[in-house]
């Protein structure tokens, strides 16, 4: 037990804690909604609330390991914070809680580990793997060709499309070609600066992780509790993600979180995520999407282990 290490994901949405042993097996596994990236497009910093909201939980993660008895670890920070300008203010508090070493990560280190992580105990396929990972203040895009990982990170997480384009509530039409056109540019940009990444000759095996999709799937299995055996590696078609899209955009954040599945703290942020979704699987000529509930954490476990 004293050889355990552990990773905690602050992300823009939501902060997330894995405890993993000696051999890989996971011991502890937690998801808390913390909204760190509220008001970070808009002011270029992280909000005092929003802060103290993250730091609660890392302490609230920091018993956890005690009891687990862990002393090595990772904090990652993402987006929201390698975006703000008090970023220090951040890194500085999650050490003093922790006690475990704070890495922001750039947005090209943050694809590889949530590669490596996705794509980790997955069967062979004669397809390209690329991985799609919605976050709340970045999207990134990453695959393998000839061996060398390419890798974009988009400025188009759920959280910032939603404050900056979509709004909160039942999307408007004027809203929603808003929204559309703020993605459009960014993959179009992301694509041109890497065309591997938007046209794969002989089709693509995409996989999909973070809150967006595995909030998809409990909607798309209508699970009242959340079950990762149910989630994880589910296959959910192109078609799905539409109806989803379509269906919420015309609820209130209250009327979303009646469906059963729904997450408590994504309802407000979850049209623009599906948004994102649907055009990265058009723009990549995918028509359906591989789900995965290992990402990032697993990725900088194995990391740690090595």
């Amino acid at each position: 037990m004293t050889d355990a290490v552990a990773v905690v994901d602050c992300g823009s949405n939501s902060t997330r804690l894995l405890v993993a042993d000696a051999s890989g097996r996971t011991l502890s596994r937690e998801m808390r909604i913390t909204r760190l990236s509220a008001g970070v497009d808009a002011t270029g910093r992280l909000a005092p609330d929003a802060l103290a909201r993250t730091f609660a939980v890392l302490g609230e993660f920091r018993g956890l390991m005690d009891v687990l008895r862990v002393r090595r670890g990772m904090v990652v920070g993402t987006s929201a914070i390698r975006d703000a300008a008090n970023r220090d203010e951040f890194v500085e508090g999650a050490h003093e809680i922790t006690g475990i070493q704070v890495r922001v990560l750039d947005g090209q280190t943050e694809a590889e580990f949530s590669y490596d992580g996705a794509t980790s105990g997955l069967e062979a396929d004669p397809r390209v793997t690329m991985i799609v990972d919605v976050g709340g203040g970045s999207t990134e895009l990453a695959a393998r060709f000839d061996g060398v990982l390419h890798a974009v990170s988009m400025q188009l997480g759920c959280v910032r499309v939603t404050e900056r384009a979509l709004g909160r509530d039942a999307v408007t039409e004027s809203r929603r070609l808003a929204a559309q056109a703020m993605i459009d540019d960014a993959i179009d940009a992301a694509v041109s600066s890497d065309p591997r990444l938007g046209s794969v000759a002989d089709g693509v095996r995409l996989v999909g992780l973070a809150g967006t999709v595995a909030t998809l799937v409990q909607l798309d299995l209508g699970l009242a509790h959340y079950e990762r055996a149910a989630v994880h590696h589910h296959l959910v078609r192109r078609t799905t993600v539409q109806v989803w899209r379509d269906r919420l955009s015309h609820e209130t954040p209250e009327e979303r979180l009646a469906h059963a599945g729904m997450v408590h703290g994504r309802e407000d942020v979850l049209v623009a995520g599906l948004m994102v979704l649907d055009a990265v699987m058009a723009r990549v000529g995918a028509d359906e999407l591989l789900s995965s509930e290992s990402d990032i954490l697993d990725g900088v476990a194995a990391w740690l282990l090595r």
